[in-house]
């Protein structure tokens, strides 16, 4: 069984190394669980807008695990963040692959990946620079709520 807070000691090593990661860019690391959110998202307590994805007994059993976008209860005016950001956004989510938008509770979009030890860092790391791009996104629905 691999290590998985190494594995995710190093993902957080390696999303602060990547080229688009400046100084606005935040990550809770948890062991095996990481949110990544910028700093206005309203996430200091991590119950705002974050992409998010772990690791836990549970996704060992299942052998699968969650890569995700929330809004939680601290993300002001929730239904209306999520409403118009879908509006915005849900044509691009659309067409990156196994991409489910759920739109419901405070999860916004979510991909399912099988759990395979082979180059895991890698493969977290390429899904969360594609929906970091969702960022300007974000920035412009907070604008105008």
């Amino acid at each position: 069984m691999k290590d998985i807070k190494g594995v995710f000691r190093n993902l957080e090593k390696s999303i602060r190394g990547s080229r688009w990661f400046e100084y606005d860019w935040e990550i809770y690391n948890s062991g095996a669980y990481l949110q990544l959110y910028k700093k206005n998202w309203h996430n200091e307590n991590q119950g705002g807008i974050h992409f998010e994805t772990y690791i836990e007994d549970s996704q060992i059993k299942k052998k699968s695990f969650p890569i995700l976008m929330h809004a939680e209860e601290d993300c002001p005016n929730q239904a209306i963040f999520i409403k118009n950001f879908l509006e915005l956004e849900q044509e691009r989510i659309s067409k990156w692959k196994d991409y489910k938008i759920k739109g419901s509770g405070y999860t916004i979009f979510q991909r399912t990946l099988p759990l395979n030890f082979n180059n895991l860092e890698q493969r977290i790391l390429q899904e969360l620079s594609e929906i970091r791009q969702l960022e300007s996104g974000v920035d412009k629905i907070l604008g105008e709520i």
